[in-house]
């Protein structure tokens, strides 16, 4: 992982080889993007239409529920499995694997479509939703060890929030695409299809364009002494770490608020007397208002490397923000006071995501990039949203 400043490694002839950031890292970057994206909208490509799929395949709504669920449960005991694969293994094999899966998993969830033979249609959708799950894991771990391995260090907080942010962007993409998509049971198919092509892509790119975990040169000095403990003395250290600690528990609990605000955001406003319109518009602008906030703050920590300062205030802001959401939102007739609510929220929330991510992987040297990013979405964030469901 990148660590404290260390000695550049020395070329064949003894001098000392300078730095370099390679072009091909932006590949790296793309191709994670993209399955990050598609993981994430085939984890909720169903739930948009969730009354349609019931009535096509003769489902209850609580067997549709679980198709999203399964995300969240798959990934508390694999998790950790995951943790060690992307430090064992690598990225690109770690990569490459999740790539796969998530393309597997894609094309499972249409083989009811396609074939009229299908005994059991859940079975299949519940398959290819596991598998996409398992993928789910790889994904999200790997942001902070693909900017600390090949960015520079002015480049790394950006690199982690493009990478991370990819996430819910994808679920954007699911929430407004499912619904224009399918109208009727017959448009079903489409949908499918239309949520495989992304996920082949992302299997081909990975696949073909990827050819080595770390780069022949680092691009710092930090990424120089890169170094990792044994996986399970690595957790061990963590867990005796107190400022990895207290990372974990404020942002990872902060993931479990914004994954259960996401999922429940419709459930609380229809209460109250909003409709599903006005409560996918406030969801968008969480998604939309996040992805900006996180644009902004990644560039000024890149220059300023102020990663603590920005992460507790950040943190302050978007707790005042859900409050003030809980308490407008129980208001009716407030609609404009709810929408400003929710941008706030998410303006300040996600933005904190990418430079967190940057906070643990320093805060856990001498431990791998990999246990460092991911034991934080296992520790907090899927036990609270398991338990919100």
């Amino acid at each position: 992982m990148a660590g404290p400043a260390g000695a550049v490694p020395e070329a064949a002839g003894g001098a000392p080889r300078s730095p370099r950031a390679y072009a091909r890292r932006w590949v790296f970057l793309l191709v994670v993007s993209l399955l990050s994206c598609s993981n994430a909208t085939l984890w909720l490509s169903f739930a948009p239409v969730a009354d349609i799929i019931a009535q096509h395949f003769l489902l209850s709504m609580a067997q549709v529920g679980w198709l999203s669920l399964i995300y969240l449960v798959v990934s508390i005991p694999f998790g950790i499995l995951a943790i060690w694969v992307l430090d064992s293994v690598g990225l690109r094999g770690a990569t490459i694997l999740g790539a796969w899966l998530n393309f597997a998993g894609s094309m499972l969830r249409a083989l009811p479509c396609v074939a009229a033979w299908v005994p059991n249609t859940f079975a299949f959708f519940m398959g290819g939703q596991s598998l996409c799950a398992l993928a789910q894991n790889l994904v999200i771990f790997s942001p902070a060890k693909l900017a600390a391995l090949w960015f520079p260090e002015h480049q790394r907080a950006t690199a982690n929030m493009i990478a991370t942010m990819s996430n819910p962007l994808g679920i954007l993409v699911a929430n407004v695409l499912s619904p224009a998509l399918v109208k009727k049971g017959e448009d079903i198919p489409l949908m499918l299809g239309v949520y495989s092509i992304p996920a082949g892509l992302a299997c081909l790119l990975a696949t073909v364009c990827l050819w080595e975990s770390v780069p022949p040169t680092p691009p710092s000095v930090g990424a120089a002494s890169s170094t990792s403990e044994n996986f399970l003395q690595g957790l061990k250290l963590l867990l005796q770490n107190k400022a990895y600690v207290i990372l974990a528990v404020c942002f990872g609990g902060g993931i479990g608020i914004f994954s259960s605000f996401s999922a429940l955001l419709e459930q609380i406003l229809c209460a109250n007397g909003y409709s599903n319109g006005f409560s996918g518009l406030c969801g968008a602008l969480f998604i939309v208002f996040g992805i900006l906030g996180a644009l902004v703050l990644g560039l000024y920590v890149d220059r300023t490397k102020r990663f603590t300062e920005a992460t507790k205030i950040g943190l302050c802001l978007a707790s005042m923000a859900c409050v003030a959401f809980a308490l407008v939102s129980r208001l009716q007739g407030q609609a404009l006071a709810v929408a400003a609510t929710c941008s706030l929220f998410g303006f300040f929330g996600f933005s904190v995501a990418p430079v967190a991510m940057e906070l643990a992987v320093e805060c856990a040297f001498p431990v791998g990039e990999g246990a460092a990013a991911g034991l934080v979405f296992v520790l907090g964030p899927r036990v609270c949203s398991s338990w919100c469901y």
